[in-house]
């Protein structure tokens, strides 16, 4: 039998400038891509690599370096289309040690395949016990001495025998993983880039039809001025639209950046094999008919992202709306919808392609504008992660919107989010359908955590979650258009008591500080305004304006205070002013933008309701005050044995399939003390238990399913008798064979809670807390954090939930030893984040007290790791 290798070693990958590539181990049968490779190699590649000239490989060097047994001899190759275009590889020479090698085609380098090749390596080499890499290099590769000292890892070099020997230690550290990630960014955003600024685009299925999908693009690309060729393919007419037509992509004698895909979808893979042959850099498939279908659309989904990704492109859809750039170099109008927002500040992205126009729409209404806009449909490739990596670095967008239905890399999602909502915010809506990772209609897994835990995960990763569409767009115009404010005071300044009274209750309810509201009359004026305004400045964050009149007046003097207050003011005002919605002319402020490109910044948002107003304010304001705290590094308390740890989860998972590890002796791995609970099957047992632990004692329940039941435990046994009547009491209430325990009595009084890890899929490893209490559990009140937790998570995770009051010293109980608690939950995030193989682990019942914490029950269930989690180990696209 030939050597296997773990399937997770193969991942398509973006590469530096944009493109993609295919990673894989490689195979005896790559003997004829391997010839072919070297065959293009330049003489100064081959003498890097080899040392002196070497014009071909023999037929036993050839097999030499293409059988491989995937533990001591691994070699990885990149591929693109039908050709190898790179290849690494190790070949170990010590116990922990590895030479290793690297050779790129000539046309190739320059484009990242070498580092993200090492990073995978590394990664396979890692997996098999290597610690240490070792590189001889000719002094004149002064690109391969760079390579290596760039990666990020500890690396040494001494010169002996006319060669340089690199030594690179293959820990990551702080530095590996930063280059790491900064490689990722640039070229999933550079692969975005190219989409979005292309300089052709060919529209393949724009035909004669009104109506039909590929005219409406073709004349939507027509009317917006794209600035640059644009090419109708259709294999029976001359012209669309007015345009030369092709019979093919191929006949196209110029070179096409981008093809607008509209044909049935049995025509699609070839279309994407052409456009592949054509050198076509990105894909925009507007066809229906894939994994919105079911399973044959799937398999024909995943087979169009694998022919698309083998050949370098990028794809956006199936079944989407398409892309618009509003940037006047660019004018790119790829999409179905005939009329695009004016320019603004705001990316858009929607995974929805129905919803896209009734969107962009909105959009139009408010007298908002947009940078850009994308609407991935099936999202089979180009997701909300990626638009993520270019937006952030995007100088024509100060605010990102997403409309989600699935999140397919959640723990991506929150690290990116992380990073980029501290430099502009990001507005999420999230549609009742989602179901981690799996649009409506899909087939979905068992769900695994609830909504909450993806609220959650907004609010660790800084995210502004909002309810619905109006609220999206309600919050964005405040961003978009006003600074964000220093604090949670609020003034309201209005002609209107009763709106002015709305206004305050609203602050109110939203945790925000209103100041008392100032009261201007019906009859007020400009003059008004700018007084009230004025006395204000200093005394608040934000300026809620009402100008409701009676009956028409001075509404455009009125307009231009509020502005002129705004503009001087440099803190945030927004209006209610006559009932309007958006972006009025009367509220826009003077500068480079005009009603073609949208209102400039320092522009007044107006919203029907004053209510309404408050609401996007608030929003705001805790997005602005969570921006203000400072970053912080995840929380590592003393006294852990991570190694210890690791060999009782790999000792469990080698004894047998998934099934129950020894809590209670990996938690002691992370300093956490499992009180021991003593089985009884009589009233002797349980008395002769309880002697031994010492009085007074509790007896519960031992079997997990009945624990929680009412009265299925006993407390503050103090004696023989109290625990042979307990014992007696227990067996009739639960019936015959179930088991009893004995336990030492924990301090009271105290407070149950529940503290559980488990290791999702999608998130990754995942936190949550909850009181122990029957009410709580049955109001699921329980709240999540994403592992590694830093400080801020623990004590966040402990307030968030309703009843944290209880913990606090509220409603008569005594406050509880909170540090100790946070402490715990600080244990058991870092356990949950290095130790995928645990899948679950329940810390049930917990008890707190003034004094501390005590665990008096733990339970923890492994398996083998199917492979990486999802935003671990080296880059890939997913």
């Amino acid at each position: 039998m030939e050597p296997q290798y773990p399937a997770h070693w193969e991942a398509d990958v973006v590469l530096a400038d944009g493109g993609t590539a295919h990673l894989r181990p490689i195979r005896p049968e790559d003997a004829d891509l391997l010839r072919s490779f070297y065959s293009r190699l330049s003489d100064q590649s081959i003498y890097f690599r080899f040392f002196g000239p070497r014009p071909r490989l023999s037929d036993r060097e050839v097999t030499w370096f293409t059988t491989v047994d995937y533990v001591d001899r691994v070699a990885l190759i990149a591929t693109l289309g039908a050709e190898m275009v790179a290849v690494v590889r190790y070949d170990r020479v010590a116990d922990q040690e590895a030479e290793v090698a690297f050779l790129v085609e000539d046309a190739h380098q320059g484009r990242g395949v070498a580092s993200v090749l090492m990073e995978h390596l590394r990664a396979a080499a890692r997996e098999r016990g290597i610690t240490t890499f070792v590189a001889d290099v000719l002094p004149s590769n002064s690109r391969m001495t760079a390579f290596f000292r760039q990666a990020g890892y500890t690396a040494r070099s001494r010169f002996a025998d006319g060669v340089v020997r690199m030594t690179l230690d293959l820990a990551a550290t702080e530095t590996s993983r930063e280059v790491t990630m900064a490689r990722e960014h640039r070229a999933e955003a550079r692969s975005i880039e190219r989409l979005l600024t292309p300089s052709s685009v060919v529209v393949i299925g724009a035909g004669r039809e009104a109506g039909g999908i590929g005219q409406t693009v073709l004349r939507n690309l027509l009317g917006a001025d794209f600035n640059g060729p644009v090419y109708p393919v259709h294999r029976e007419v001359r012209a669309v639209a007015g345009v030369r037509a092709y019979k093919s992509v191929s006949a196209i004698d110029e070179d096409v950046d981008l093809a607008v895909v509209a044909v049935p979808a049995d025509s699609v893979l070839d279309v994407v094999e052409e456009c592949a042959r054509k050198g076509v850099k990105g894909l925009i498939v507007v066809s229906s008919g894939f994994g919105e279908t079911g399973a044959a659309g799937r398999e024909r989904q995943d087979e169009l992202v694998r022919i698309a990704r083998a050949h370098g492109l990028r794809v956006v859809g199936p079944n989407c709306l398409g892309i618009a750039n509003t940037d006047p170099a660019v004018r790119l109008n790829a999409t179905l919808a005939a009329r695009l927002p004016g320019r603004g500040r705001v990316g858009f992205f929607s995974q929805s392609g129905a919803l896209g126009t009734a969107l962009l729409q909105r959009v139009a209404q408010r007298g908002m504008g947009i940078s850009t806009f994308v609407s991935a449909g099936n999202r089979a490739d180009v997701s909300g992660n990626d638009l993520l990596q270019y937006w952030e670095e995007d100088p024509a967008t100060d605010v990102i919107l997403l409309y989600l239905e699935s999140l397919g890399n959640p723990r991506k999602f929150a690290r990116l989010a992380r990073r980029t909502s501290r430099v502009k915010p990001i507005v999420v809506v999230k549609s009742g359908g989602m179901t981690q990772g799996v649009p409506v209609g899909h087939a979905a897994p068992e769900l695994r955590l609830p909504d909450s835990a993806l609220t959650a995960l907004f609010e660790q990763a800084g995210v502004i979650r909002v309810d619905d569409l109006t609220r999206l767009f309600d919050v964005a115009q405040l961003l978009a258009y006003q600074p964000l404010p220093a604090g949670r005071r609020v003034g309201v300044v209005s002609n209107s008591d009763a709106l002015a009274l709305l206004a305050v209750d609203a602050c109110l309810a939203a945790g925000l500080e209103p100041s008392p509201a100032a009261n201007l009359g019906a009859r007020a004026g400009a003059a008004d305004y700018r007084r009230a305004l004025a006395e204000l400045r200093d005394q608040v964050d934000a300026v809620v304006a009402i100008y409701m009149p009676p009956v028409p007046g001075n509404a455009a003097e009125v307009a231009a205070e509020l502005v002129r207050a705004a503009t001087e003011s440099g803190k945030p005002l927004l209006a209610t002013f006559e009932g309007r919605l958006g972006m009025p002319e009367e509220l826009r402020a003077a500068g480079e933008a005009d009603t073609a490109t949208g209102p400039a910044k320092g522009s007044v948002p107006s919203y029907p309701a004053p209510e309404e107003a408050v609401r996007a304010l608030a929003h705001v304001v805790r997005y602005a005050c969570g921006r203000e705290r400072a970053p912080a590094a995840p929380s590592r308390p003393d006294g852990i044995d991570t190694a210890g740890a690791r060999t009782l989860v790999a000792e469990a998972i080698a004894s047998g399939p998934a099934g129950e590890i020894d809590a209670a002796g990996l938690l002691a791995r992370y300093g956490v003390e499992v009180w021991p609970a003593v089985a009884a099957a009589s009233p002797d047992e349980a008395e002769a238990a309880a002697e031994k632990l010492g009085w007074p004692v509790a007896q519960p329940s031992a079997e997990p399913q009945v624990a929680h039941r009412a009265g299925a435990v006993r407390l503050g046994l103090a004696g023989a008798d109290d625990v042979r009547r307990a014992f007696e009491e227990l067996s009739g209430l639960l019936g015959p064979g179930v088991r009893l325990a004995v336990q030492r009595m924990a301090p009271q009084p105290a407070v149950g809670v529940v503290v559980r890890a488990v290791d999702d899929p999608d998130f990754g490893a995942v936190v949550s807390f909850g009181l122990g209490d029957a009410t709580a559990r049955l109001l699921g009140d329980e709240a999540y954090r994403l592992a590694p937790l830093t400080a801020r998570d623990a004590a966040g995770l402990v307030r968030s939930v309703r009843a944290a009051p209880l913990l606090f010293g509220g409603h008569g109980y005594p406050p509880v030893a909170v540090p100790a608690l946070t402490d715990l939950l600080l244990r058991v995030g870092v356990l949950a984040d290095e130790l995928p193989g645990v899948t679950r682990l329940d810390l049930d019942p917990v008890l707190v007290s003034a004094d501390g914490v005590y665990v008096l029950g733990a339970r923890a269930a492994v398996r083998p790791p199917i492979s990486p989690r999802p935003d671990h180990g080296p880059r890939r696209l997913r």
